[in-house]
């Protein structure tokens, strides 16, 4: 066993690590570009969602499976369009406090990684053991919930995988420095 306080290095390490990973995803490699496409007439729908306030909202809308069932609400499925809307606050993007909440998502799943690992692995543990275990708990942070939104949202499973291979990545990142950086035996 290993403890947290004894992890620190790899905890911030592969949280550099994958913030420098998911940087050269977005920045360089670019896949995430067609991700998403413009909405026709997007000024006129900007017009008429112009009083939503920032939040997630679906049209059409019903509070239940009574309502869903209702002939109404059955032709407005039926003629559509159905959609699931995140509205963020005005202006311009922050990236600054979006990139800093990312790099604290990054340590929060290396301390994940590190408590798991630390519980079932003993300082000195094989390199591929330590990359084994931590490649696998951060995959489970990164990338095996993101069905999810394909399943429940209607998410296009295109980017659904390409965010699972996006956590994929991640978890090789994290799995390597945590091996590299694995206590000796004392």
């Amino acid at each position: 066993m290993v403890s947290l306080t004894a992890l620190w290095l790899p905890i911030v390490v592969s949280a550099v690590g994958v913030f420098m990973a998911s940087s050269i995803v977005h920045m360089v490699l670019k896949y995430h570009n067609s991700d998403y496409r413009k909405l026709p007439d997007e000024d006129a729908v900007a017009t008429a969602m112009r009083g939503a306030a920032p939040g997630y909202y679906s049209m059409p809308h019903c509070l239940d499976m009574k309502e869903m069932g209702s002939p109404e609400m059955l032709k407005k499925y039926k003629d559509g369009p159905i959609a699931f809307v995140t509205v963020s606050p005005n202006g311009a993007p922050k990236m600054g406090i979006t990139l800093g909440t990312w790099f604290v998502y990054c340590l929060w799943i290396s301390v994940f990684v590190a408590y798991l690992a630390g519980r079932h692995l003993d300082a000195g543990a094989d390199y591929m053991a330590v990359f084994r275990m931590a490649s696998t708990v951060g995959f489970l942070g990164y990338g095996a919930s993101e069905p999810i939104a394909a399943i429940w949202k209607a998410q296009p499973w295109s980017m659904t995988l390409k965010h699972v291979v996006d956590g994929l990545i991640y978890a090789l990142v994290t799995g390597g420095i945590f091996g590299w950086l694995w206590p000796a035996a004392l």
